[in-house]
Formats: structure tokens, C-alpha cells, sequence
């Protein structure tokens, strides 16, 4: 199973929080708190993917986080936000 680096940003109580994967360029996810842009990043990834398999290509393969901390492009937004790791396929109800 690999797992996808996401990057969580928290603008506030009066914001909702945002989600992104440094290495899915334009897979984004959120929701009204942390707990729920976790829950939205599986739902987020899977869209991603399956739009990807609909053009023919397939999910690159996931950075590890100390490879993204390299990344000058990432490496400054893992600092000042939360990661999670994202399992990819996602675990299932019976797993």
C-alpha cells in the first residue's frame, strides 16, 4: 500500500480547512474542520485517480516525506503546516 504525503492548512475557526498532495498537482480536498479534510482526502484522491485511469495514465508514484522535505517547491509549506500520510487504496471497512 503507498501512502500520499498531504499538506493540511488551517486558515482558522472561521475558515475551512484545506487539503493538497505536493505530488498530485491539482488533487485538493477540505472541509469545515481538520478532522473532516482527513476524512474528505481519501474521497479526493480516489476523483484524482480515477480521472487519471479515464486519460490513460496512472497515480505517480508517492515522495516519501523526508524526499518532499528536499523538495524547495514543498519544503517550506511542510514546515508551516500539518502532513498526514494518506493510504493509497484506501483501507476498507472489512480490512
Amino acid at each position: 500500500m503507498a501512502q500520499y504525503v498531504a499538506v493540511i492548512e488551517d486558515a482558522g475557526p472561521d475558515e475551512a480547512v484545506g487539503l493538497w498532495f505536493p505530488d498530485l498537482p491539482g488533487c485538493i480536498s477540505g472541509g469545515d474542520d481538520f478532522d473532516e479534510a482527513l476524512e474528505n482526502a481519501s474521497e479526493a484522491l480516489a476523483l484524482y485517480a480515477q480521472d487519471l485511469i479515464a486519460d490513460g495514465r496512472q497515480l505517480p508514484p508517492p515522495r516519501t516525506l523526508d524526499q518532499l522535505k528536499a523538495d524547495p517547491d514543498v519544503a517550506d509549506d511542510l514546515r508551516n503546516h500539518t502532513v498526514a500520510l494518506i493510504d493509497w487504496p484506501p483501507l476498507t471497512e472489512t480490512e
